[in-house]
């Protein structure tokens, strides 16, 4: 079984960390640390506890001077990568949002090595207009990392991460920074870009069809960018964004012989369906094909999520799917049992559906 990623946090990690800051401050008190992480409550905490409790940990050891603790960190933070070394930006938002110009000049060196998404939020919740002029200037670093913090850092609805309500409103302040980005030589920053686009069309939709419209024939990569950041809207049936990626309504098209086994699903078993795609046309053309599920929540209601099973231009008049689904436990989403419907849609729109139902774990 993989090592949980809280559990990277452990004696070795911190052995590690401590030595390493005993190079750049001799006095730097290493077993009076680790016992400051390893107390009584530490494996209670979750990920980012533990990641805020190392953060506290550096403060209460490191010299109280800002300055002076940041030298010591900024030399310390090559040796470490990886989301656990996210706690040097998270110093830098605990301890100083008053020290503006080194802070700045701190998280873009962080993030070199693990990234300081989480900790810009702060500083530009508490003066975007200054933030985003950073993030501009970001946007044209030639450290791939930095670029990406730039899109990445100012995402409006960033998971794991505080919000940030005023671009959730306006998206505009970060539109110039995601032009710069959009054709990035690097995959890594231009799938934050489409990530971006994506939290943006959650609330204005719009805005991100008209963006599309103009980039979608720069180039192949751009060409993704825009499609991916689109996928939400793809997903939900966005007319537009199906039109704009060459996904017509199928209004020639049929489901034949749609079948759903077994009627009962073991809890942590799997679903099964296969149907065929029908066109009256010579051809099916080009199409999205997904499938919707209705789960069954705890109040009896019920919560639809979409999948897709393929998408492609199709020569042929009609094309057989067999498909299933796995109710085997996962973190992101909790089961319940009850009648779950489950529907076919092809190019956005709901051609066919059938039902199941789940069983409880006491079956």
């Amino acid at each position: 079984m993989a090592k949980l990623l809280k559990d990277q946090f452990d004696r070795i990690y911190l052995n590690r960390l401590a030595d390493e800051l005993v190079k750049y401050q001799s006095n730097f008190p290493k077993q009076r640390m680790l016992k400051f992480v390893f107390d009584q409550d530490w494996d209670q905490k979750e990920l980012k506890h533990r990641m805020r409790h190392i953060t506290l940990a550096l403060h209460e050891f490191l010299p109280q001077k800002y300055e002076v603790a940041i030298k010591i960190l900024k030399n310390a933070a090559p040796q470490f990568g990886g989301f656990e070394a996210m706690f040097f930006p998270d110093f830098v938002e605990v301890y100083g949002i008053k020290e503006w110009d080194l802070s700045i000049s701190a998280l873009e060196h962080f993030t070199k090595y693990s990234s300081s998404e989480f900790a810009v939020r702060p500083f530009i919740i508490k003066d975007p207009k200054r933030m985003m002029r950073q993030m501009r200037d970001w946007a044209s670093s030639r450290n791939e990392h930095v670029r990406r913090l730039a899109s990445e850092g100012s995402r409006p609805r960033l998971p794991w991460a505080m919000a940030l309500p005023e671009f959730k409103k306006d998206p505009s302040p970060v539109l110039p920074v995601l032009k710069i980005l959009k054709a990035d030589p690097s995959e890594y920053v231009r799938r934050s870009v489409a990530n971006h686009l994506n939290d943006i069309s959650k609330d204005h939709p719009e805005l991100v069809i008209n963006l599309a419209k103009q980039w979608i024939t720069e180039s192949s990569e751009t060409q993704w960018v825009v499609k991916h950041g689109c996928r939400t809207l793809l997903k939900s049936g966005n007319s537009d964004a199906l039109e704009l990626f060459g996904f017509h309504e199928p209004n020639e098209i049929s489901v034949k012989q749609l079948q759903v086994s077994p009627s009962l699903v073991a809890w942590s078993g799997d679903v099964k369906f296969e149907f065929e795609l029908v066109s009256q046309s010579p051809e099916l053309g080009q199409i999205r094909v997904e499938y919707a599920i209705d789960f069954v929540r705890k109040n009896g209601r019920v919560s639809r999520k979409v999948f897709k099973i393929s998408e492609g231009t199709y020569s042929m008049v009609s094309k057989v799917y067999r498909c299933q689904h796995s109710f085997k436990p996962i973190t992101t989403r909790k089961y319940y049992p009850g009648i779950h419907r489950l529907a076919l849609i092809v190019n956005g729109v709901e051609l066919a559906a059938g039902q199941f139902e789940l069983l409880s774990t006491k079956t």
